[in-house]
């Protein structure tokens, strides 16, 4: 009999009686945070920072998003393929959890994509064989069967299903069915997809072939989108003394980050110069130091506007200083006068620190997740446009800010960092 546990991300933690080990293996996968109660056998845990279904022997627990199934579903999809998911619906049953969610999305893409035939390519083929097809590779054939005639070193170009995107879906398929809380529905229909896609070799070890979306494979582009997305989750089978352990796991802070980084690039106004995602730099002189804002927008090779998407709930003193301290340094390393903090859903205004001693402004944005999309595709039209109107000469003057007050429903704040 398997024991269901339920959390939440950001929800209160559960006093709950549970194994040690069993605690401990979800500690170790990053899956909770757990405390010793007050009695032997009790523990209080909560949700980490990841969503998704771990299965620890008889235990399974499923840890639900902040926000709704389908709206993480459509951040995971436009951070993948603006186009396609800004029109695109998901239509669920309920509430399922994360896993059972994607598994059916990923059902009805693929077997959209399939529904004229699974897609054949050119591919090309290095093999020994006994009869001649294509061309001799003469430096193998000498090589390997020193002046034999047979076998034949052959290369040639196959017409075959065993293409780069029927292995990446064959690769989700097998994902998903290997974890942990898929109903038996779901699961029915990926063994279907998984006997459609049989002439399809399976992908080994964790580099993803490439594609490239194209007129012959465009039926294709949202199954392989939502498959490249299930398979950047973290899946794993293992075995922890007498306890087999399983599970599905998705980082909300990437799933924030991407999302926010393809939402701004779909969205800055911007009518030259070009956006960068996690831009290389360097905090010293001596380049020792790496530093990799998650958005820059650069013309000609000057950057004009750093952003940081930060996937947490600004406190009750205000935003975490450390992030302020961060977004500063970006900015005096990239010459700039403004950087921009883009957090997760927060109940304050938001706010804009001038900081002492530098002339440096730093916008600290709240997006709400909740709404339809278009209220949330919209908000960043509006960032940008504050990015677009923040955009100031290149290069920190030095001067030090004076004033102080409120302009345009904006708090505006003088801070010092010491």
């Amino acid at each position: 009999m398997v024991r269901h546990l339920t959390l939440r991300e950001g929800g209160p933690e559960q006093l709950v009686e549970i194994g040690d080990e069993v605690v401990e293996t979800l500690m170790a996968e990053g899956a909770v945070t757990a405390a010793r109660g007050a009695v032997r056998g009790q523990w209080t845990i909560a949700a980490a920072s990841q969503v998704g279904v771990v299965r620890v022997g008889d235990v399974q627990v499923s840890i639900k998003p902040k926000v709704t199934i389908s709206r993480l579903l459509f951040m995971l999809g436009y951070a993948s393929n603006p186009g396609y998911w800004r029109d695109e619906s998901v239509l669920l049953d309920g509430e399922p959890d994360l896993v059972e969610a994607l598994a059916h999305s990923c059902v009805r893409l693929t077997r959209r994509a399939l529904e004229q035939g699974v897609l054949k390519g050119y591919r090309t083929v290095d093999e020994s064989a006994t009869v001649l097809r294509g061309r001799i590779r003469e430096s193998d054939q000498i090589r390997r069967n020193f002046g034999r005639a047979i076998p034949l070193e052959i290369t040639y170009d196959d017409y075959t299903v065993d293409v780069a995107e029927n292995q990446i879906l064959l690769a989700a398929v097998l994902r998903l069915l290997k974890a942990p809380g898929i109903s038996t529905d779901v699961r029915a229909l990926l063994q279907r997809l998984r006997l459609q896609l049989g002439d399809v070799s399976v992908l080994r070890g964790g580099q993803l072939p490439r594609w490239q979306a194209s007129r012959l494979n465009a039926r294709y582009v949202p199954a392989l989108r939502l498959a490249e997305q299930v398979l950047r989750g973290r899946s794993f089978e293992q075995r922890r003394g007498d306890l087999e352990v399983s599970g599905f796991l998705v980082s909300m802070a990437k799933v924030f980050e991407d999302f926010v980084c393809t939402a701004l690039m779909e969205a800055t106004p911007f009518a030259h110069g070009r956006s960068h995602l996690q831009y290389p730099a360097h905090f010293d002189a001596m380049g020792e130091v790496p530093m990799k804002p998650d958005f820059v927008w650069e013309s000609g090779g000057v950057p004009l506007v750093v952003a940081d998407a930060k996937y947490k709930l600004g406190k009750p003193s205000g935003y975490p200083n450390a992030d302020l301290y961060q977004m500063l340094s970006y900015c005096t390393v990239l010459g700039l006068r403004d950087g921009h903090l883009i957090y997760a859903k927060g109940e304050r205004e938001p706010a804009v620190h001038l900081v002492l001693g530098a002339d440096v402004q730093i916008h600290c944005h709240a997006l709400d997740l909740e709404g339809s999309r278009e209220e949330l595709l919209s908000r960043f039209v509006s960032i940008a446009r504050t990015m677009r109107g923040g955009e100031r000469s290149a290069g920190v003057s030095g001067a030090q800010p004076s004033s102080l007050g409120r302009a345009g429903g904006v708090v505006r704040t003088v801070i010092g960092l010491t």
